[in-house]
């Protein structure tokens, strides 16, 4: 045997600084001291003969050895983990990690869960959102339910479509009574709300209704979260642009209306995100039949 896989220990610490970017993260991940992850890292580049890291400033950097041995130290820990889930299947019962952005969590998955649990109450959900992409092969993730065609982490993962939803415009009822709202060239003299997250310009919304927009000439309200975005127009502080999906619960319970049925062209995309390899496929494949059945009940 190389006896540089005496340093096996040393490859783990180095594979998740690496991927986390940070000794402190990695630490946390680790359930370790950041000390001891510094340590353990020091002691496989003196075994090495080489610096994996470059500190600039607060920030950790591999350097050009570092990239070369994390491209392979990640290959291979996956591949020991797709080995250790061939053999250790996991039952059906038992805790499901599902990732979302936090819009789509709060607007139509959490509202429709109960109807999981009622079905399968061996299956507690773990819902975590974020905005960034989920790792579902290192991290803790096992279902992932994503904005978008791809995952830059999506290799050997499945991919399933969920649906595609038109994106229009929405805004408070008292809002569209106090403007008059009846053509789509009335929303230039109104307060457009852009929230960081979004991805759809209200340019090509305009575009899609026929009006020309000049950029410099509206005004805007900028907001870092959907949320945010739904509370500022609730209160009549102008429209945004959002999808039936996200902003469905907010019509029926009259705090929004769709003032224009100009839907946005091609929409957005939701896409399920899965490792075929994980132990807890059984869980997986019971939530994505599941989910699919929400779907086609809701297009009917």
């Amino acid at each position: 045997m190389d006896i540089r896989l005496h340093h096996l220990s040393g490859l783990r610490y180095f594979e998740v600084a690496a991927r986390l970017q940070s000794y402190s993260r990695a630490a946390e991940e680790l359930f370790v001291s950041q000390a001891a992850v510094s340590q353990k890292i020091r002691q496989l580049e003196d075994g090495l003969g080489c610096k994996l890291f470059m500190r600039d400033g607060r920030e950790m950097h591999l350097t050009e050895q570092g990239k070369i041995l994390y491209k392979h130290v990640s290959k291979g820990f996956e591949n020991i983990v797709t080995g250790l889930n061939q053999i250790q299947s996991e039952p059906i019962e038992g805790l499901l990690c599902v990732s979302s952005t936090p819009s789509f969590a709060s607007c139509w998955l959490l509202p429709k869960l109960w109807q999981f649990s009622a079905q399968y109450p061996n299956i507690p959900i773990r819902i975590e959102t974020s905005c960034d992409e989920p790792k579902l092969k290192q991290g803790k993730v096992d279902v992932a339910i994503w904005q978008g065609e791809e995952l830059e982490n999506a290799t050997n993962l499945h991919k399933e479509f969920l649906f595609e939803d038109p994106v229009y415009p929405f805004c408070s009822p008292n809002f569209a009574q106090n403007m008059d709202l009846s053509r789509p060239e009335q929303l230039l003299n109104t307060w457009l709300i852009h929230y960081q997250s979004g991805g759809y310009p209200w340019q090509s919304w305009f575009a899609e209704a026929g009006v020309k927009m000049n950029k410099e000439s509206v005004q805007w309200t900028e907001v870092s979260t959907f949320d945010h975005a739904m509370n500022a127009v609730i209160t009549g502080h102008g429209a945004c642009l959002a999808s039936d999906s996200l902003a469905n619960d907010l019509v029926n319970r009259g705090l929004l209306i769709k003032p224009f049925a100009i839907g946005m062209q091609p929409g957005i995309r939701f896409n399920l995100f899965y490792d075929q390899e994980s132990p807890r496929l059984n869980r997986i494949m019971a939530f994505t039949h599941w989910l699919h059945g929400i779907i086609g009940e809701s297009s009917n």
